[in-house]
């Protein structure tokens, strides 16, 4: 069976986001929604999605600033954005931040969904397959490499996927993979060091493993699946 492709929408209006939601689902999309900015940025960088719909206006924040820092952190799915600005100015500031079209409202449901299937199509003859990791063999593989991963670095690798544009401080990461077990301190610097030797060059798999000073890890780019 066909996976119903996953979709973000982002808006601060509640009526306005059920209603996108529940035309959407119509069309064949599984979709999920966000109200706020800071919220959604991780969602964005989770890699977990096929396309977002977002709207110009988010309350005191902007969409398109947004999409501004989503393109900043990595993120490469679609974007379309909504606002009832229809002047050139707007249209070129949404555009040049990262959205890959704007639609004006009011709009057909129809046209949406189209602009959103021609974008989702240029999108997936750009970009590779994810990585995938498979918990059988704890293997990480792309259609041209597969890397061998040791039990701790599959758990770690995978926890990070998981969390994928978000910051995991190291103590958390320790008490999750470690539990009691007795570790000393640096041992999640440790693997994540085994990780990113293994993974080089990290673009051959999607994704990169960055070390946030003082706050812990993150994975960005297009998470594994698996």
């Amino acid at each position: 069976m066909t996976r119903a492709p996953r979709l973000l929408v982002i808006d601060d209006d509640p009526e306005i986001r059920s209603a996108l939601a529940r035309g959407l689902g119509l069309h064949g999309y599984a979709v999920e929604a966000e109200a706020r900015a800071d919220t959604a940025l991780p969602r964005l960088l989770s890699g977990n999605y096929d396309a977002a719909v977002i709207d110009v206006m988010l309350g005191e924040d902007s969409g398109i600033e947004l999409v501004r820092r989503a393109r900043q952190h990595g993120a490469s799915l679609p974007v379309v954005m909504l606002s009832a600005l229809s002047d050139v100015d707007h249209r070129a500031e949404g555009l040049e931040a990262g959205a890959d079209d704007y639609v004006i409202k009011p709009f057909a449901f129809d046209e949406l969904v189209a602009r959103l299937k021609v974008q989702q199509r240029r999108a997936a003859a750009l970009r590779p397959a994810p990585a995938q990791l498979s918990s059988t063999d704890q293997t990480l593989a792309t259609q041209t490499r597969s890397v061998q991963l040791t039990d701790r670095e599959f758990a770690l690798l995978a926890l990070l996927a998981e969390h994928a544009g978000t910051v995991l401080p190291r103590q958390q990461i320790l008490e999750t993979l470690w539990g009691l077990e007795p570790a000393s301190d640096n041992v999640v610097d440790v693997y994540i060091g085994y990780l990113r030797r293994k993974l080089r060059p990290a673009c051959d798999f999607g994704f990169e493993i960055v070390t946030e000073r003082h706050r812990g890890f993150c994975l960005k780019g297009t998470a594994p699946r698996r």
